[in-house]
Order: structure tokens, then C-alpha cells, then sequence
């Protein structure tokens, strides 16, 4: 990392960095280790997760623009969260908090279940090279992680450059009964609340078409 990087770790993380408990991995969730979005974030408000927040420009742009609504960004790599530190710092952000662990094990066992308002989603790895491609997060096994989170309604909102990731993830998703398309025709419009950032651009200039899915949460028993 940068030398503001490391500064912003040290002096910015007790302020954003959610401390988790791991499991076996150094960036793991320890099952039943959920935390209390109320105690966490200091009140009770809607809940976006955004999984692979990169150097965050989309959460933070959203976050300073949806004050009302708590953020949580989770990545993995410590440069991209101390970016996104420098900047919810500058931009005087307190809705936003950062976790470094594993998303699907976020999803899974730091969030309490039916707990988060939107999953976001957007440009993850599209491991494109054949041999690779059973290291995407949109996979069957994602799918049940992702509703477990979610409340009856709540709505996972993905985006790629890639047009063979965005059919798989549209087929993994038409074959869940836990969601349901939020979108007519073949795929769903462009989601006004994602800020246009550099990655998206570089694809659009090397000639890939950015397609957008939103799913709803099917009603959970009860709810």
C-alpha cells in the first residue's frame, strides 16, 4: 500500500473497519459471529451491502448521496478498503462502514439474515478464461447465500462487462425459487443509483456492453 494507505489504516480503521471475527482464514467469518446492524452503525436504517467494493468509488458516491441509508462495503484487498477510507474521510461520510473478509461468508454469517435492504454486485471478477471460471461468486452456491441476507423483497443488483458471466448469472438466478426478475425483456435497465466509474468506462471503450440484472427476495414464510 501507498504511505496514505497505511495511514489511513492505522488511523481510519477503528472509525470504518467492522472487527470481525475469523474463522480458520485470515479473511474468514466465524459462523453465529453476526453483529447488530443498530449497535454498528448507531441507529436503525436501510442496509446496503455492496460485495467487491473495490477502491469504493461506487459506495461512496452513494453512500454521501443517501444519507438516510447505512452502507456496508466488504473486500477483500486492504488497498481498496484504505482507499475507500481517504475518501468517506474527505467526503465527512458516517454511513459507511468497511469489512475485510470473504463476501459470501459475510453474507452468510456477519449480516443477521433477512437483514439487508439491496446486495450489490457489480463488475466481479469475470475470471474469463475457461479453466477459471469456477472461481466467479455468481454461482449456484452464491444464490442461497445472497437470499439469506436479504429481507422478503430485497433486491440483488449485479452489472458486468462480460456478456457470457451476465447469461450465466441471469441463469443462476431464473433458476432459483428464493428470486424473482425485477426486469422486463432480457435484461434490466441501468441501475440510476451506480455511479459511472474509470472500470466501466475502460470496458465500454474496449467495446464490451455493460448489462444490468435486478432480482427481488421472494416473500419469506412469515414475512
Amino acid at each position: 500500500m501507498s504511505d496514505a494507505q497505511d495511514r489511513a489504516w492505522l488511523e481510519l480503521a477503528p472509525r470504518f473497519v467492522i472487527d470481525v471475527e475469523r474463522d480458520a482464514a485470515s479473511t474468514s467469518v466465524l459462523p453465529g459471529s453476526a453483529i447488530d446492524p443498530a449497535a454498528v452503525w448507531g441507529r436503525t436504517a436501510p442496509l446496503i451491502v455492496e460485495v467487491g467494493s473495490g477502491q469504493g468509488h461506487a459506495i461512496i458516491h452513494a453512500a454521501s448521496h443517501r444519507p438516510g441509508t447505512d452502507f456496508l462495503a466488504v473486500e477483500v484487498f486492504r488497498a481498496g478498503l484504505a482507499r475507500t477510507m481517504l475518501d468517506a474521510e474527505r467526503a465527512d461520510i458516517e454511513n459507511l462502514r468497511l469489512a475485510e473478509a470473504n463476501a459470501p461468508e459475510v453474507l452468510a454469517h456477519l449480516v443477521p439474515e433477512a437483514s439487508v435492504d439491496e446486495v450489490w454486485v457489480f463488475f466481479p471478477d469475470p475470471w474469463h478464461k475457461t479453466k477459471h471460471t469456477k472461481r466467479r461468486l455468481v454461482t449456484p452456491e452464491f444464490v442461497p447465500v445472497a437470499a439469506h441476507a436479504l429481507r422478503s423483497g430485497g433486491a440483488l443488483r449485479l452489472a458486468t462487462d462480460w456478456e457470457e458471466y451476465a447469461r450465466q448469472m441471469r441463469e443462476v438466478l431464473d433458476a432459483s425459487d428464493e428470486f424473482a426478475r425485477d426486469f422486463d425483456g432480457d435484461w434490466a435497465e441501468r441501475f440510476d443509483g451506480r455511479i459511472l466509474t474509470a472500470f466501466e468506462r475502460k470496458g465500454a471503450r474496449a467495446g464490451r456492453d455493460i448489462r444490468d440484472l435486478t432480482y427481488r427476495r421472494v416473500d419469506r414464510p412469515g414475512e
